[in-house]
């Protein structure tokens, strides 16, 4: 049997590449427990958005609501034995339980459903960096940032620039880009705050977890905006000028993509970017395959899509 597993890889492998499958032979490599599935789930922007939208809403009647994606994700957790749950960030203001709250409902929430990171958006500074900090303790899950240096704040240390998370023996490392301050946010919120330029940071984060860490995936979360037509870092650009990341998963623009697009990196090699949109009325959700024996990802023909609506 080990020597028909070692023959499969080997088939696998094409002068150092990988196979590509189709999703049907995929899930019969699964069934014969020669792969490990890894199912990301993503949210952005959600903008303490707790209910779904009224029934006569004009744009999404009736679509979204915390207590419908918690029962979505318990399901897709039911079925997939290796799941993922992140975030990209502008989880606070947007609805009165905002201005209630704070962002502690926000955060109690995100933590009952279980989220395993999220990085920070502009929004998130929203009651400056003390209103922050004030409601994080409800947060069970860690804030990935890794291109905001809170060397010189209240955050010094509240933050991580990376994670590496363990899913069935593939290591998934995953980082965190937000956008530019200044000019969107005001001073006095985000303080001493020091930004640092999303690319270079990517590709020094990326090539630690790829090289150093040893991971198998690498996800950045981004809220730096899908893509402009203006000369401005994007997801698409940073897909573009990095090296190392497999999965970018965007926030900001409130995006809708009904898949994951696939881009090409510095190197030649393809990079996936994903958004949900807003207001949690799409759950994120891509799917990535994996050799048991090899840990290496594999190449699905047919690109499952890219969200699950919340309704």
């Amino acid at each position: 049997m080990q020597g028909d597993r070692r023959g499969f890889i080997q088939s696998m492998l094409l002068m150092g590449g990988l196979l590509s499958l189709s999703e049907a032979r995929a899930e019969l490599l699964m069934e014969k427990n020669l792969l490990t599935k890894l199912t990301i789930l993503h949210t952005n922007d959600v903008h303490s958005h707790i209910d779904p939208f009224e029934v006569n809403d004009p744009k999404y009647p009736n679509l979204g609501g915390v207590k419908r994606r918690a029962n979505l994700i318990n399901k897709i957790r039911s079925e997939s034995d290796e799941v993922l749950l992140l975030d990209a960030g502008d989880i606070f203001q947007g609805t009165p339980y905002f201005n209630l709250y704070n962002g502690e409902l926000e955060l109690r929430l995100m933590s009952q459903m279980g989220y395993d990171a999220s990085t920070m958006g502009n929004h998130d500074f929203d009651n400056g960096l003390d209103g922050f900090l004030n409601v994080k303790h409800n947060a069970n899950f860690p804030f990935i940032c890794s291109n905001y240096d809170f060397s010189n704040t209240i955050l010094n240390g509240k933050t991580i620039p990376f994670k590496v998370f363990d899913k069935g023996g593939i290591k998934i490392g995953v980082f965190g880009v937000g956008v530019e301050l200044e000019g969107l946010v005001g001073k006095r919120l985000y303080g001493n705050t020091v930004y640092n330029d999303p690319i270079e940071v990517a590709n020094k984060y990326a090539k630690l977890l790829k090289d150093e860490q040893n991971c198998d995936l690498v996800i950045c979360l981004s809220h730096l905006g899908y893509e402009y037509s203006e000369d401005k870092v994007s997801d698409v650009v940073l897909a573009q000028k990095t090296a190392n990341i497999d999965l970018i998963i965007g926030g900001h623009t409130h995006t809708f993509l009904d898949e994951a697009i696939s881009y090409v990196n510095k190197e030649g090699k393809e990079v996936l970017v994903n958004q949900a949109g807003w207001a949690g009325i799409r759950l994120g959700k891509v799917d990535f395959y994996f050799d048991k024996i090899s840990k290496k990802k594999l190449r699905i023909l047919q690109q499952k899509q890219g969200f699950v609506k919340v309704d």
